[in-house]
């Protein structure tokens, strides 16, 4: 019996054999003694003479079950994959290095580390994951009416060696994903047990420490998995960023039944940091500060998350599955900004300090049947999801982190309900189709206590949409498949901004459509290649640090994608992609820091006597940096090399990053900012992170 649904496909084998208790101390003896017996009866033989009778067979042994692992078949040319072991050799424990992998996606960190990381993918600026819907195990990390930016998703509370796989879905064609899958969705999945229990510690560059233990108490019947993570680092930068880190996780799985189990996890994340934030390149270039320097060394910040996630499945019968979660969270941040310096306050200087608290709950329901109507194979799956969000966020003035006055002070009670069908049909063995629907309904309550902008902040607002999914799949043709797929998506806009301005649309609508070839024709390689299209509608956008909103009108991307892994020798692999996109607003005018080519090569090296290594390079090309593009975000092409290597129980691993040492810029921003002594209307300039030199981690794990 197997299911697929939305994941590979678990198969499990439960045999069961009854031995005597002669054989019982080997099943393969028991195995081979049971074909002597029963191979002379087959061929119509006497069976030989025996010396004696055996014991009576009075004793039922049940073997453990076998389950093996394959993944599903996919709905795009673009659909990934991605295993634990392709991102194993990674030993920053940095949790969004892991995204890497999905071709085209480039992620940016631009205050400290503890900041949720920029993301790009599919020619969208998603900022901080406005466009990219991220989530572990089923529950969302992006927030909702965040106080720094709408899908502000921070990834920091994941522990990447909990990871079993990835999985990536591009493009708004998955019924499954709704408010902020426009660009793509991500689901990490995590680990029940790990094989071996580990105890790790790791240092280098910019005094990085890194401490961690995963350990599975039980791994039978019930599965059980505990995890503590610290990370400490100060990076390159004049003024430390004392950057610390602590992760707790905890995860069980049990069997209540034949046919139904029950998983729950636990997490909790705090961390604080200081940050340079993005320095003007005239002050660079003047020599008023190094690249390493900063113009208001107080940014940074605190937060904290913690989580539970809850999941009941049970299979009645070999055609129906249910499934059901429940989640959980309370979120906390402080978050110190200063952007444009003595632009609006010559005298204090124009530090921010944005604050957000909140509870975040929801359910996730699905029933999936199988059935051969017509003797036509068909999955049906009927679903159902509701969230709620109630963050109180705070936008205040600020000097060297003391609050000045507020700007705002907004309670909010955000709800969403999503029904959704799908339907994955069969008819021809060359045929498939997957279609489905989905009505999304958003109920908005805002309560303003603190508001200096102008704009009315109380209120309450409904707005819904549906939304629409159709897949082709063609194939297999010598082992090669075709894609087509439509669908259409959208994000949500900000609780503040849907009050405020009630005529602009607050669930944007996004329409995709792709075309895809995936092969494996050539022996021990396999390639996709996909053409995609997305539209956007006007929208209306939150400026969570000025607390004003701002309506944009259409926009159009397309773009090109390929993707290729190549099995050179039986321990030596390849993988690499290419991408390139095209963002434009309606008008013509670019769409700033748009992603144009980016690219990713890997070779890895896995020997059998106990050495792995890995050469990586990143390549992200320029972008223009403003609409009229006058102005350029710089690109740069870094490299990577990482190796492990491990002697019975011991294992050394080091990690060498930016092996050429380049200078290169990891955020860039276009906008007008004032120094002191400048004119008071300010500078437009190029505003920047700088990335890190070359450095260097490495460290020792002991498994047990």
């Amino acid at each position: 019996m197997y299911w697929i649904h939305g994941g590979p496909c678990d198969i499990t084998f439960s045999p069961m054999l009854i031995l005597s208790d002669a054989a019982r101390p080997s099943v393969i003896v028991g195995l081979v003694l049971l074909g002597v017996l029963v191979a002379p009866a087959a061929n119509g033989q006497e069976p030989p003479p025996r010396a004696q009778e055996a014991p009576p067979r009075t004793e039922e042994t049940t073997l453990p079950p076998v389950v093996v692992t394959a993944p599903p078949p996919v709905s795009a040319s673009s659909e990934v994959f991605i295993p634990g072991l392709d991102f194993e050799l990674r030993p920053q424990g940095r949790p969004a290095d892991v995204v890497r992998l999905i071709p085209g996606f480039v992620i940016s960190q631009h205050q400290g580390g503890g900041k949720a990381e920029q993301y790009f993918l599919r020619g969208f600026d998603a900022d901080h994951g406005t466009d990219v819907a991220l989530f572990i195990d089923g529950l969302p990390v992006n927030l909702r009416s965040h106080a720094h930016g709408q899908g502000y998703a921070d990834l920091h509370f994941l522990i990447p060696e909990t990871v079993l796989r990835l999985e990536a879905f591009k493009g708004p064609y998955f019924v499954e994903y709704g408010d902020f899958a426009t660009a793509g969705a991500v689901n990490f999945v995590m680990r029940d047990v790990v094989d071996e229990n580990i105890a790790e510690a790791a240092g280098g560059s910019f005094a990085t420490q890194r401490y961690l233990t995963l350990f599975s108490p039980t791994r039978d019947a019930l599965k059980t998995l505990v995890a503590v993570e610290y990370y400490r680092s100060d990076g390159p930068f004049e003024h430390p960023n004392g950057y610390e880190r602590l992760n707790l996780f905890a995860k069980a799985r049990a069997t209540l039944s034949e046919g139904m189990d029950v998983t729950a996890w636990a997490s909790h994340y705090q961390a604080d940091w200081h940050g340079s934030g993005e320095i003007p390149v005239r002050a660079v270039r003047a020599g008023l500060i190094s690249r390493f320097g900063a113009v208001d060394p107080n940014e940074g910040g605190q937060t904290q998350r913690t989580n539970v996630n809850l999941e009941w499945r049970w299979r009645p019968d070999d055609v129906q599955q249910v499934s059901i979660r429940g989640y959980g969270t309370y979120y906390v941040l402080d978050l110190f900004n200063d952007f444009t310096f003595f632009l609006n306050d010559p005298q204090n200087g124009d530090g921010i300090n944005q604050r957000d608290r909140r509870y975040l709950a929801g359910l996730d329901a699905q029933y999936q049947h199988q059935s051969r109507p017509l003797g036509v194979s068909l999955t049906s799956t009927g679903g159902f999801q509701y969230r709620i969000d109630t963050p109180r966020v705070v936008l205040a003035h600020s000097v060297q982190r003391h609050q000045l006055e507020r700007t705002q002070d907004v309670e909010i009670v955000e709800q969403s309900y999503s029904p959704f069908v799908k339907f994955d049909l069969v008819p021809l063995p060359w045929l498939r189709l997957v279609t489905g629907a989905r009505g999304d309904f958003f109920s908005y309550n805002v309560h303003s206590r603190v508001n200096t902008t102008g704009d009315d902040l109380n209120g309450s607002v409904t707005k819904s949409r549906p939304n629409v999914k159709a897949n082709v799949i063609l194939g297999p043709w010598y082992q090669t498949e075709l894609f087509a797929n439509f669908g259409t998506g959208f994000h949500s806009n900000d609780a503040r901004a849907v009050i405020s301005a009630p005529t602009m649309p607050a669930l944007p609508t996004a329409r995709g459509y792709e075309f895809g070839v995936r092969s494996k024709v050539v022996p021990r390689a396999e390639f996709s290649l996909t053409y995609w299209v997305i539209d956007l509608a006007s929208e209306l956008v939150f400026v969570g640090d000025e607390g004003t909103t701002e309506a944009r009108g259409p926009s159009h991307r397309e773009g090109l994608e390929f993707a290729t892994r190549v099995k050179i020798l039986d321990w030596l692999t390849f993988s690499g992609d290419v991408s390139a996109s095209r963002a434009e607003f309606d008008t013509g005018a670019a769409v700033p820091l748009a992603p144009r080519l980016t690219a990713r090569a890997d070779l890895t090296a896995r020997l059998p006597w106990g050495l792995s290594s890995s050469l990586a390079m990143r390549h992200l090309g320029d972008r223009y940096a403003d609409e009229d593009r006058h102005q350029t975000a710089r690109g740069y092409t870094l490299f990577d090399f990482t190796a492990r290597y491990r002697y019975k129980w011991l294992e050394a691993f080091v990690s060498i990053e930016n092996l050429t040492n380049v200078e290169w810029r990891e955020a860039q921003f276009f906008f007008t900012s004032r120094l002191a002594g400048e004119p008071a209307s300010g500078v437009p300039d190029i505003h920047y992170t700088p990335g890190n030199p070359r450095s260097v981690l490495g460290g020792l794990a002991v498994r047990f």
